[in-house]
């Protein structure tokens, strides 16, 4: 059951980098949740071959990289998903950054493992 606390928490979190980001858009609940369920497994599965391949790059940048990764996973989460758009790669950054503070933070406050 935790696992569907985290979603909602974690499609809180789009919809407040919704908010306070131009260049993202979402349109509605539905949308948040389907990007927030497709943010996960592409985290899971798509982004540590990501970062498998990128490994020498995240190294010469200190680690910098990773959060080129962020942004381009959550930009093909965008791509992915009907109803939930990233206008530039700017949103990208900004929204991966943003969502997953205040997913962290959520969590944080009302997933209590």
């Amino acid at each position: 059951m935790s696992w569907l606390l985290t979603l909602l928490l974690n499609s809180a979190a789009l919809l407040v980098a919704d908010y306070f980001i131009d260049s993202i858009q979402i349109n509605g609940l539905i949308s948040a949740l389907l990007a927030a369920l497709l943010l996960g497994f592409v985290n899971t599965f798509i982004r540590p071959i990501l970062v498998f391949l990128t490994f020498p790059l995240t190294v010469l940048s200190l680690g910098l990289f990773i959060l080129v990764l962020n942004a381009i996973t959550f930009a093909l989460v965008s791509w992915l998903i009907p109803g939930f758009h990233v206008y530039s790669f700017g949103g990208a950054f900004t929204g991966a950054i943003v969502t997953g503070i205040t997913s962290w933070i959520l969590n944080l406050i009302f997933n209590n493992k």
